[in-house]
């Protein structure tokens, strides 16, 4: 009997720790901007991925990040037959040009995370449409390392991708778009500017985000803000793609700059006026802000025209009060 008592502590010590066991460095990867992709090069719309790595245990977790990502992840992607994508020209090229890697050392304090985000592109040679699936590994020493040291090579969970045929470009060159909630192609069409505003402020009304990006120069927009100026004019090609992809999320998120993405519950054009290729619209516009009131501002939209197409570049918002 005292035997059986004995038994039964030890299992009520045990298991709350076998309960809440957990891996002591979780990897893990997820779709930063989950959209409609199509199979191209790596001039392709990017495939961004956010990786993150979980401290779990309760001392600090220390691991390399180079400042070349391709010495500090890869990324394994496979058909559904299981055969393995080729990588990426440029893949193969930085991991094979001699020279220093430079980097710096990570710690992820107990309890903490640490997330970068990488573009597929840069990595396989997606020029093919199908499904597959992607899977990441971390490498805590640099690329190559095995397993013989004391900081093992990480592994993530699985990602399923499906990448559609390749898009085809529209009339003289005009820009095209998904519409993911349709699944079909938006292109530019040569609109006057009021009718651009008109265009973005209807597909906003209508939670329509690709539309709403489709004649909004992001560029332009993004480095309106001085300091984003200054970062934007630091960054490489693939940096400036990652604030451009970052920054239109953001915007989804109602993350940054609210009043170029918020929702009108009403507006009307005040005056248009534009010159062979500049342009400004004013337009009052109203927001519901409780049950029994309505903002209104008044906003001076600034576009510029190239390529025979109007977009927006700049805006200005004066609050008028409520009604």
């Amino acid at each position: 009997m005292v035997k059986g008592n004995l038994f039964l502590v030890c299992i009520l010590l045990v298991s709350p720790i076998l309960v809440h066991a957990q891996v002591p460095v979780d990897f893990s990867i997820r779709y930063f901007d989950k959209r409609i992709y199509h199979a191209s090069g790596t001039s392709g719309d990017p495939i961004l991925v956010q990786a993150t790595i979980t401290n779990n245990s309760p001392a600090p977790y220390r691991f390399k990040l180079a400042n070349e990502r391709a010495f500090s992840i890869e990324f394994d992607i496979r058909t559904m037959g299981n055969r393995v994508v080729e990588p990426a020209e440029d893949l193969i090229r930085r991991r094979t040009t001699s020279g220093r890697i430079y980097f710096r050392e990570i710690s992820v304090e107990s309890g903490e995370s640490f997330s970068f985000v990488e573009d597929l592109r840069n990595y396989a040679n997606l020029g093919e449409a199908g499904a597959f699936v992607v899977r990441a590994r971390i490498y805590p020493e640099l690329y190559p390392q095995d397993n013989s040291g004391p900081d093992p090579i990480l592994e993530s969970n699985r990602l399923s991708l499906n990448l559609r045929p390749p898009l085809v470009s529209g009339p003289e060159g005009t820009p095209l778009v998904i519409n993911a909630d349709l699944g079909t192609i938006l292109s530019r069409e040569r609109l006057a500017p009021d009718e651009v505003i008109e265009y973005l402020l209807s597909a906003r009304q209508q939670g329509q985000w690709e539309k709403f990006f489709l004649y909004l120069d992001l560029e332009e927009i993004i480095t309106r803000d001085a300091a984003r100026r200054r970062q934007w004019n630091a960054e490489s090609e693939e940096g400036r793609r990652r604030m451009l992809e970052r920054y239109r999320e953001e915007l989804r998120q109602n993350v940054i700059d609210g009043d170029i993405s918020a929702i009108p519950v009403e507006f009307e054009i005040e005056r248009t006026s534009y010159s062979a290729q500049e342009g400004t619209v004013v337009v009052l516009e109203k927001f519901r802000t409780g049950t029994n009131y309505t903002e209104r501002k008044r906003y001076t939209y600034y576009l510029k025209r190239e390529d025979a197409y109007w977009t927006v570049v700049d805006y200005v918002v004066v609050n008028l009060g409520t009604e």
